[in-house]
């Protein structure tokens, strides 16, 4: 169950990993009004049918859960975005990747918490594939901002395969998070 914006944020994260993408990139962009998340990838992308079905939760191509008759991923995400008076934009073209942008305005009463974001790009960084991910973390109003790049953590780390380096890693991305995001800011980090 989606209960936070990271968990729809690494559900799409996930998607363009499964759809063979060799380049991730993800912008996450907190000011005080809004949170931007931007999911970009170089993966299977979507014919123009299968983009018009992306939002129905009965609908799936049946390729990446073959036993599963919806694909609630997508859906889910809309419907949540929609909920807070937010945006949602899917962009795709066939053998050229997909780009999602999900906006949330964080004052409404149906923008889920944030959560966790450390825990969701040590989750990302961590899956197994062979990919590269660049991740922009910014916060316009407070001027706090951070870029990581798997490889670069992964050649740092001797790869993502030992729980020391998983540990490692997460202390690393809270440390991050701790440096960007202001001190007197609840519901972050």
């Amino acid at each position: 169950m989606h209960r936070t914006i990271c968990d729809f944020t690494l559900d799409i994260i996930h998607n363009a990993i499964e759809a063979g993408s060799s380049l991730i990139l993800v912008d996450f962009i907190e000011s005080r009004d809004e949170l931007k998340v931007f999911v970009a990838d170089n993966g299977l992308g979507m014919s123009e049918e299968r983009l018009r079905e992306v939002r129905d939760p009965f609908s799936t191509d049946g390729t990446k859960h073959q036993d599963r008759k919806v694909g609630l991923g997508l859906a889910f995400t809309s419907q949540a975005v929609e909920m807070a008076g937010g945006d949602f934009e899917i962009d795709s073209r066939p053998d050229h990747g997909n780009s999602v942008m999900i906006r949330f305005p964080l004052a409404h009463i149906d923008t889920p918490p944030i959560g966790e974001l450390a825990e969701t790009l040590l989750a990302a960084f961590s899956y197994p594939g062979d990919f590269e991910m660049v991740v922009n973390r910014r916060l316009p109003d407070s001027g706090g901002e951070y870029s990581l790049v798997r490889s670069e953590l992964a050649e740092a780390l001797g790869g993502f395969e030992t729980s020391g380096a998983l540990r490692l890693l997460r202390k690393y991305l809270d440390s991050q998070e701790i440096l960007a995001v202001p001190a007197n800011k609840e519901g972050s980090v």
